[in-house]
């Protein structure tokens, strides 16, 4: 997944948010809304989480040194794990607890129609954010569910504003729900119930990114149909015969490791073996450009009693919790 179009998406958001929290504030001066007050920090915590996001790709795109022989392509997985801190600490629970203080002592609001109609206008430039992360997002989701595509993308931008934009919407109509309520029943105890809304809302989806990117910090593998595509590569290279082991890793959301032991046919010369792998390696970096760090090892597959060389099955490659034991004998063997 390439970072333009999160770029794109999260400077988008990035004006929107700050245009909005100006807004925000101006009305929570007139109005004195809790609610009004709840979305001005949201809207500050957002614009600090895409510069966030921001500064995660410019020290993504260092070169990899001596210190950091595989890049900084993690960087990207820290700012956005770093964006689900904010937004449960400085989002979600200052809102939840500025709403249970209104709840226990109750505000008179001031201006509501202010309050209204900045809400609106917040609601069309959130509203143009959220469309414009749809649109870059469409064509890297395919034919996969919104929430399969949150789940599978190896790049953090564009699932951490599609789930902000999409929290802030929903926070601003809670909003606008506590400071209707109150205007039209005289009753500030909706703006104080608009505002614990908002936290609680903020606090799940601050969970969900947290958990989401802490998934790619630690290392997640390739996605299947990518495994599958590199496995097949290999298996198609010349003088290779099977793919005995393979293992993948993001090192970032563009970055892929690859260390994969290949049979090669037994009457290759050294010059020979070299050439194969060089080979291979062309064609699965031609395949997957991602496939930055390739490492091959030679192999001999075993023989069965009856001659046969078997060649490992997908779901073996593809969970190797499952199968331990199997590879620890199958390597030991080798050795």
């Amino acid at each position: 997944m390439s970072a333009e179009g999160g770029t794109k998406a999260v400077v988008a958001a990035l004006l929107a948010n700050l245009g909005i929290a100006v807004a925000k504030f101006v009305a929570f001066l007139f109005t004195r809304s809790s609610s009004m007050l709840a979305e001005s920090i949201h809207s500050v915590a957002d614009s600090s989480n895409q510069a966030l996001l921001l500064l995660g790709q410019r020290q993504a795109r260092q070169s990899a040194d001596e210190e950091h022989p595989f890049g900084y392509g993690r960087s990207r997985y820290i700012a956005g794990f770093l964006v689900g801190i904010v937004l449960f600490s400085v989002g979600g629970l200052f809102s939840v607890y500025e709403g249970v203080e209104k709840l226990r002592h109750p505000h008179e609001l001031e201006s509501g129609l202010v309050a209204v109609v900045v809400l609106g206008i917040a609601i069309a430039l959130e509203s143009f954010s959220f469309r414009t992360a749809i649109k870059e997002s469409r064509g890297l989701k395919g034919s996969a569910s919104w929430w399969r595509f949150i789940r599978d993308a190896r790049s953090p931008e564009l699932p951490v504003v599609l789930l902000e934009d999409l929290a802030a919407l929903c926070g601003l109509l809670l909003a606008l729900g506590g400071v209707g309520l109150t205007l039209l029943l005289d009753e500030p105890l909706w703006d104080a119930a608009g505002t614990v809304a908002i936290g609680v809302l903020l606090l799940v989806v601050a969970v969900i990114v947290a958990m989401e990117t802490y998934g790619m910090l630690v290392g997640e593998a390739a996605a299947p149909a990518t495994v599958d595509t590199i496995r097949r590569t290999l298996a198609s290279a010349p003088a290779v015969t099977s793919v005995i082991h393979m293992r993948t890793l993001h090192l970032g959301p563009d970055e892929l490791l690859v260390a994969a032991k290949i049979g090669l046919e037994s009457e290759l010369t050294t010059v020979q073996v070299a050439a194969a792998i060089n080979g291979a390696e062309d064609l699965l970096r031609a395949a997957v450009p991602s496939a930055v760090r390739v490492y091959l090892e030679p192999d001999m597959p075993r023989q069965d009693a009856d001659g046969s060389s078997p060649v490992p099955s997908a779901a073996a490659e593809d969970h190797p919790q499952d199968h331990r034991d199997e590879s620890a004998r199958t390597e030991q063997e080798h050795r």
